[in-house]
């Protein structure tokens, strides 16, 4: 199934109103696969479009009781729409594909695009191109190139030839086969500055420009299987690299995931598919 070809009628998903005396139950939800057009690949996250914020600590709540990488949390405010990303731990800043699930629901329940979503990382767009959504984040170009934290080679199993900071450590491997290869230590990458490391390198199955894996259990997320911020952070790194503005992205988690992205001045544009795996209710009182 692909985003234009969805079976699944979505009307009675939007929903779940907060009133005076707290959020009415149930609330609805949706659990959409990111960056694939295949069910059971990319990256899963769960939606949830609601009419009145819910508190904070519910929304954490049903995050870690979701126990997907992120949980999504989507509130209309006039033409925009407010957006918060929840992992099973923590609020996050930035979340790439749970933020293009969010504009494939908003789609489906008959929201026109172009979406703008106000967020912790300021206004992102998501628009539509055929089959693809299109998203528009910020570029996080590379800041230094870092001396090499300890212990990192043991905590990924494997030296990298490279090692950059970012946002995140972005280390980088001679080749795809490698980055496949690595088995990390998901105790000692936690305990890195950070607890969160891009491994990358070029070139890649089908075509692919790069590759990539994302390792975040300092985030609550011991692999993340397609990550769109991991991308604004690659994408100025491999654009200057390769000198080229376009790149086709792999992730080569045990998921996979297809991101097609293009650096422009400042900004990120990642695109890529979704496709609708369950709808669902949340009980709570």
């Amino acid at each position: 199934m692909d985003m234009g070809r969805s079976t699944t009628p979505l009307a009675w998903v939007d929903g779940g109103a907060a009133g005076p005396e707290g959020p009415p139950m149930p609330l609805t939800y949706s659990i959409v696969d990111a960056f694939t057009d295949t069910p059971f690949g990319g990256n899963p996250a769960a939606v949830l479009v609601v009419e009145a914020a819910l508190p904070e600590a519910l929304m954490q709540r049903i995050a870690a009781e979701n126990n997907l990488s992120e949980t999504a949390f989507v509130q209309r405010q006039g033409d925009d729409y407010r957006l918060r990303w929840f992992t099973p731990t923590v609020e996050v800043e930035l979340c790439g594909h749970a933020t293009l699930a969010s504009a494939f629901v908003l789609r489906h329940l008959g929201h026109p695009a172009p979406y703008r979503f106000e967020t912790l990382s300021g206004t992102l767009g998501a628009s539509l191109d055929g089959e693809r959504i299109v998203l528009d984040f910020p570029a996080r170009p590379t800041l230094t190139v870092a001396p090499t934290p300890d212990g990192i080679a043991a905590a990924l199993g494997g030296e990298p030839d490279e090692v950059h900071q970012v946002l995140d450590w972005l280390c980088v491997y001679r080749s795809p086969e490698v980055i496949a290869g690595l088995k990390p230590d998901f105790q000692r990458v936690a305990a890195l500055p950070g607890g969160a490391v891009i491994v990358t390198a070029p070139g890649g199955p089908d075509g692919a420009d790069i590759t990539s894996r994302y390792f975040a259990p300092g985030y609550g997320i011991d692999e993340d299987p397609a990550t769109g911020s991991a991308h604004t952070q690659l994408v100025p790194f491999w654009a200057a690299r390769l000198n080229k503005a376009s790149l086709r992205c792999h992730q080569a988690s045990a998921r996979g995931g297809t991101l097609w992205c293009t650096l422009r001045d400042d900004r990120v544009e990642i695109a890529g598919h979704a496709v609708l795996f369950a709808t669902g209710t949340i009980n709570v009182s």
